[in-house]
């Protein structure tokens, strides 16, 4: 659907981001009606999505998208309206129902938060919102994919309690003790210590010819 436009077609930014989060990555089955998303087969068995398809059915379920003026009305009027249905679907979804399938790896969790993203910028720049030359700015504000990254509020609380002890523990040993360095120190003259030690004294004179003392047992 980008209609061979430069301004529509997937930018190069996109395609690192859509690799890095494994959005390419399918199963190990295929469906029949998703072989035609498929770009290759690993040796495996995993299937590799092809992108590009990716990318022409997200710009598809964008424009149906931004064909409904509320948005609140999108679920609504699609069980009798005719609106199409849209899902994500992996290399092995069924395609009973759905209208416009989006290949992608749906089982991944950052995978699927990118595609919110892009499903949400695009729907943004059709409606005029959001510009496709620069960053997706919503009221002066970068929307970054990370927004739509679900995580178990569980692991985030682990993690800022292990945070929290490893700074405490940290400042512990970087803890200094303050040094008083105007206290005068205690000088001790010892010139004048060894001139109060004799030397010359001769020492206690013993007897070698008395004859030792007898202990009475």
């Amino acid at each position: 659907m980008s209609g061979g436009y430069e301004s529509s077609s997937l930018a190069q930014d996109d395609v690192v981001r859509l690799l890095a989060t494994y959005t390419h990555i399918g199963t190990t089955n295929v469906d029949h009606q998703m072989e035609q998303y498929i770009y290759a087969r690993r040796a495996d068995g995993t299937h590799i999505i092809n992108l590009k398809q990716t990318w022409e059915k997200l710009l598809l379920a964008a424009r149906a998208i931004a064909a409904v003026e509320n948005p609140a009305d999108v679920v609504t009027e699609a069980s009798y309206a005719n609106v199409p249905i849209i899902a994500f679907t992996n290399s092995d979804s069924p395609l009973k129902l759905i209208d416009i399938a989006i290949p992608c790896n749906n089982k991944a969790a950052q995978a699927v938060g990118l595609m919110w993203w892009l499903l949400a910028r695009e729907v943004l720049i059709l409606r005029g919102k959001v510009s496709r030359d620069g960053p997706f700015l919503i009221e002066n504000t970068e929307i970054m994919p990370d927004l739509y990254f679900f995580r178990d509020p569980a692991e985030i609380e682990k993690e800022q309690a292990a945070e929290e002890f490893e700074a405490g523990q940290q400042e512990a040993i970087t803890t200094e003790v303050p040094l008083d360095f105007t206290a005068a120190p205690d000088i001790k003259d010892w010139a004048a210590e060894a001139n109060a030690d004799n030397w010359n004294g001769q020492p206690a004179g013993q007897e070698w010819g008395q004859a030792p003392a007898v202990n009475q047992w």
